[in-house]
């Protein structure tokens, strides 16, 4: 049972790693400039939420329910997001932090991440189709067996995506990145 329903609230500058979380459901709300370092938010449900300027870095995430939830300018370092609730999964990230995290396994279709740093971010078995990934750094990040098809990285970069083992049907590289699709094959390009 959640101890708490929230909508229409805008909720600013708290520092939930020191204060306690009320776990709770959660309805266009706004969260700007909010601490939700290694907090635990599991069961949590955020219904079209905003979370700006807020730090969710090591937050824990098992069975939160997000849906239609923008993260803009947040930290979301080492977030496991394949321990949320799978229905209705969907956000968009914009100039958003996201090392390290994992999206093993997710079925987010046609999910926006604009102006993020996806370094090292887990993407095997996820279905990422649709997506639009524009100017992201992708450096050490893992596509193994990922739905690509359809997916929109002209504007990305520093991505390293095995073509053989990942589906990219119709997927859209830029010229200067589709390069990197040739390093599986250990080959010299002068």
């Amino acid at each position: 049972m959640l101890d708490l329903y929230l909508e229409n609230q805008r909720i600013e500058n708290q520092n939930f790693s020191s204060d306690n979380f009320t776990k709770g459901e959660y309805q266009d709300c706004e969260f700007i400039n909010c601490n939700f370092t290694s907090c635990d938010l599991s069961e949590s449900k955020f219904f079209d939420c905003i979370f700006n300027n807020c730090n969710l870095s090591l937050a824990k995430i098992e069975n939160v329910s997000f849906r239609d939830v923008n993260f803009q300018n947040s930290k979301l370092i080492g977030l496991q997001f394949q321990q949320c609730n799978q229905l209705g999964l969907s956000f968009a990230f914009e100039n958003c932090i996201l090392n390290q995290s994992s999206f093993y396994k997710t079925s987010i279709k046609q999910t926006k991440f604009i102006n993020c740093q996806v370094r090292e971010v887990d993407f095997t078995l996820s279905n990422i189709s649709g997506s639009q990934i524009t100017n992201c750094d992708l450096s050490g990040a893992i596509f193994d067996n990922t739905d690509l098809s359809k997916a929109d990285l002209r504007h990305s970069f520093n991505y390293s995506i095995n073509p053989i083992i990942n589906r990219i049907t119709k997927a859209q590289f830029s010229y200067s990145e589709v390069i990197s699709l040739l390093d599986v094959f250990n080959i010299r390009i002068e």
